[in-house]
């Protein structure tokens, strides 16, 4: 008989979800390298690609969220919720998890219902400062709750919930004595000030319009700029004002060097996502945050006031950045001081070997 613990991970959609998901993964197989680990995602959906390239089986439900301003499209969701509960309850049946873990994202659901309806123990990561409603539903029969924020008794059962931060990519965040290895990858001067613009894999229209608006003005202070503009936004960007625009401009689709490009960067513009957030407070560098509007319960605003209370980052408004943004950009970096403050605030927020703690609570709820 085998008694190496079994595991389901559950959820996707984005990259805020499946790199938290495989972080836990990885923390699993060097504590526990004996246990099975199935992971269980939305079909069509990124994780369906990402989760084996790191090395792990998954398997698809046919699920999607609601579809804003597509009454016609949201008209087969519950359809699609009510085969998606079975189906994953025919994974549960077939795999026989002793866990199963839940990171968000439109698979989560129906996988800890019917882990729930199975009396399978199951744990929830919840991500951002404002929990989702599907986690919101579950986190009453859940075991644990690992959160990455303060306050989030107001959306679960305060005796389940502990406080891990959200797993980060290891190798992302470790950049000491990367700087100069970082600006030679980039072909930069690493003498100069530099700036790391990032949208995620899949950019940001706001983040993108509003560096092309005042790319003069970036190069006329002689600030360099690593810009990832994300794959909707790349050919857009390369058509418009050309690949080699000026030495001192940097421009990519994906930073595969991730950990490089952070090295090199004095300051950083990015979304607020909740796992860049965390990356960010492990990075320990000057943070201007542009929270995206288009998400639900606009979580990325929560995110970064969590940040912005605390004198850790500099937070500018969606509708503000296309003239605001480079401004308040080249004025942080020419404030060393504000540069140091920030720097400090931000690195006492980091929690660090989140996917360590988690992965040793999912292997407690283990039952043998």
């Amino acid at each position: 008989m085998n008694n190496f613990p079994k595991i389901i991970i559950s959820g996707g959609g984005t990259g805020g979800h499946i790199f938290p998901a495989i972080a836990i993964a990885n923390a699993l197989k060097r504590i526990s390298p004996q246990c099975e680990i199935l992971f269980v995602g939305a079909e069509g959906k990124m994780e369906m690609e990402k989760v084996p390239a790191a090395g792990y089986e998954i398997e698809g439900l046919n699920i999607r969220g609601i579809q804003r301003g597509s009454v016609l499209r949201n008209l087969t969701l519950p359809f699609k919720v009510i085969e998606s509960v079975r189906k994953a309850g025919k994974i549960i049946e077939r795999f026989k998890p002793d866990v199963v873990v839940g990171v968000g994202g439109y698979a989560s659901g129906p996988l800890l219902y019917a882990a729930s309806s199975r009396k399978i123990p199951y744990l929830i990561q919840e991500q951002n400062s404002f929990a989702g409603v599907t986690n919101k539903l579950l986190s009453k029969n859940a075991s644990k709750i690992c959160v990455a924020f303060d306050g989030m008794e107001q959306f679960f059962p305060a005796d389940k919930i502990l406080k891990t931060g959200n797993p980060v990519r290891r190798d992302v965040v470790e950049i000491a004595g990367k700087h100069h290895a970082g600006a030679e990858l980039l072909k930069l001067n690493p003498l100069k000030k530099t700036i790391l613009v990032t949208g995620g894999s899949l950019g940001a229209g706001t983040l993108n319009k509003s560096i092309e608006k005042h790319l003069d003005e970036i190069i006329a202070n002689d600030v360099q700029l690593i810009w990832q503009t994300g794959k909707f936004y790349y050919n857009g960007v390369i058509e418009r004002i050309g690949l080699n625009y000026h030495p001192n401009i940097c421009i990519l689709e994906f930073l595969n060097k991730m950990d490089l490009a952070y090295a090199a960067a004095d300051i950083i513009i990015s979304r607020a996502g909740a796992g860049t957030i965390a990356e960010l407070c492990i990075i320990q560098k000057p943070v201007v945050l542009v929270p995206s509007p288009n998400v639900a319960e606009d979580h990325q605003t929560k995110n970064a006031m969590a940040l912005v209370k605390n004198n850790a980052a500099v937070i500018i408004k969606d509708s503000a950045a296309e003239d605001t943004l480079v401004k308040e950009a080249l004025s942080l970096l020419n404030n060393s001081e504000k540069c140091e403050t920030l720097s400090k605030n931000i690195g006492k927020m980091a929690l660090v070997n989140a996917d360590t703690i988690i992965a040793q609570q999912v292997l407690k709820l283990v039952k043998h």
